[in-house]
C-alpha cells in the first residue's frame, strides 16, 4: 500500500509539468465547434443520455485531453470512438477538453441499497487495507472532482454503468492508459459488488 501511494504522489508531480503547458493554450471556444460531433452520445451540454457512454461536463481538461490523445494514437481502444478523432492535433484535444472542462457537471441521484452506498462510501474515503485498496479521494478528491495536475478524473455524477464498466475494462486489462497502470492494480483487487458499490456511490458525490 505505501509502495502504490509513493507512486502516485511520484505520478502527479511528473505528469503535472508535462501538461502545464499546452493546459495554459487551451481555448474552450475553439473546442465547441470541434465538440459538435460529440453531442450524439455525450449530450449537447456534456452529460450523456445513457450510460454507455460517459458524462463529460466539468470532467478534468488534462484528463479528457490525455482520453481524445490515447484513443487517436491506439492507446486505448474505444470502438465508438473509431475515427472521431484521428485527424485531432493534440491542441484540437485540449481545445475541445476546455470546452466540457467548463460545462456544468452532472449531480446524481443515488438510488441503490443503503448497504451497498455503505461499502461504496468506504472503499471511496478509506480503501480496503485488507485488499491492497487505497482509498479512491487519494486521487479523485473526497468531493470526486479529480486532480487536474495530475491528469485524475472527476468521477462526481458519473453514470454507474459507465464507472462500473471502466472499472471492469481495467481489472480485465482491456484498458490499460492509467497513470503508472495504476488503475489496473487497483481493480483487479475489487469484487464485483465492490466496483458497484463504488459506482453507485459516486454517482451522487459532490
Amino acid at each position: 500500500m505505501r509502495k502504490l501511494l509513493a507512486s502516485l504522489a511520484i505520478t502527479v508531480g511528473a505528469v503535472g509539468v508535462a501538461h502545464a503547458d499546452l493546459q495554459a493554450d487551451a481555448d474552450a471556444a475553439a473546442g465547441k465547434d470541434k465538440a459538435q460531433a460529440c453531442a450524439a452520445c455525450h449530450g449537447q451540454q456534456g452529460i450523456s443520455p445513457t450510460g454507455a457512454f460517459p458524462n463529460l461536463a466539468g470532467q478534468q481538461a488534462s484528463y479528457l485531453a490525455k482520453q481524445i490523445m490515447d484513443i487517436r494514437d491506439g492507446r486505448r481502444m474505444v470502438a465508438q470512438m473509431a475515427g472521431q478523432v484521428d485527424n485531432f492535433s493534440d491542441q484540437d484535444a485540449w481545445d475541445v477538453a476546455a470546452y466540457f472542462a467548463d460545462m456544468e457537471p452532472a449531480l446524481g441521484q443515488v438510488d441503490a441499497d443503503e448497504a451497498l452506498i455503505e461499502r461504496g462510501r468506504t472503499l471511496y474515503r478509506a480503501g480496503d487495507m485488507a485488499k491492497g485498496i487505497p482509498a479512491c479521494a487519494a486521487c479523485h478528491s473526497p468531493t470526486g472532482e479529480g486532480i487536474g495536475s495530475a491528469v485524475y478524473p472527476a468521477l462526481s455524477g458519473q453514470h454507474p454503468e459507465y464507472t462500473l464498466s471502466t472499472l471492469q475494462d481495467f481489472a480485465s486489462g482491456a484498458r490499460n492508459n492509467s497513470p503508472a497502470n495504476m488503475m489496473s492494480d487497483i481493480a483487479s483487487k475489487m469484487s464485483d459488488r465492490d466496483m458497484e458499490a463504488v459506482a453507485n456511490y459516486v454517482l451522487g458525490l459532490h
